[in-house]
């Protein structure tokens, strides 16, 4: 099996939605775009991957998200080094369609309060659906590591709750750690790196906003 050396997750850059929540009224999730802040956001985090692959091939996912494919443009990737698959299972959280921000405000605190992870929104997914498709989708990627020409790098333009989910099941951490955790910020990048003993390691963590409270004792 050819397993990559590097797995890396980019959340997109700025979006609109980010920096004014009413334009969920007016305008679908999946159509918004990024910001000039977002562009340039991308195009940093696009230099450091560049420094990161050098000339080696890499194998692209990229949620169907039209923020998240202005993000991989913006990296300026050599499209003859790289191969793009649009991703589905990796798109954003449903909240339902036009959202009313009102409501979504009562629902973000009424999901505050009962947990990320399984709180379902009323039109919409729960952190546990959206967990569900990641690792549907995670067991598709292992199983392209069987080619024997795959990529020594993946990578995955997302969004930053896919990101701690994909984490979550690749590194099997439990409900309470993924409650623990933040989203990275817009553009931010973590990698899943293979070392010598054949186990991946995360290059940095997500940074904790309390500790984690488990149920019960795991591992």
């Amino acid at each position: 099996m050819a397993r990559p050396r590097r797995i890396v997750l980019v959340r997109h850059g700025e979006s609109t939605g980010n920096v004014d929540d009413t334009v969920y009224e007016r305008e679908p999730d999946h159509a918004l775009a990024l910001t000039e802040r977002g562009w340039q956001q991308a195009e940093e985090t696009g230099k450091r991957l560049r420094e990161v692959f050098g000339r080696e091939r890499v194998s692209v996912y990229v949620s169907p998200y039209r923020r998240t494919h202005e993000t991989l443009r913006a990296f300026h990737l050599d499209p003859e080094l790289i191969r793009v698959r649009e991703e589905p299972r990796l798109r954003e959280q449903d909240w339902g369609n036009w959202q009313d921000r009102d409501d979504v405000r009562l629902q973000k605190a009424y999901r505050d309060a009962y947990g990320h992870f399984f709180y379902r929104f009323a039109q919409g997914e729960s952190g546990a659906d959206v967990y569900d498709r990641v690792g549907g989708f995670l067991e598709s990627l292992y199983r392209s590591f069987e080619a024997p020409d795959h990529p020594s790098n993946v990578l995955l333009v997302t969004h930053g709750l896919a990101m701690r989910l994909f984490c979550m099941r690749w590194f099997h951490w439990t409900v309470a750690e993924f409650e623990s955790l933040s989203n990275p910020g817009n553009a931010e990048m973590r990698m899943l790196v293979l070392g010598d003993d054949g186990r991946y390691a995360l290059d940095r963590p997500f940074e904790r906003w309390r500790d984690p409270e488990p149920y019960g004792i795991t591992g």
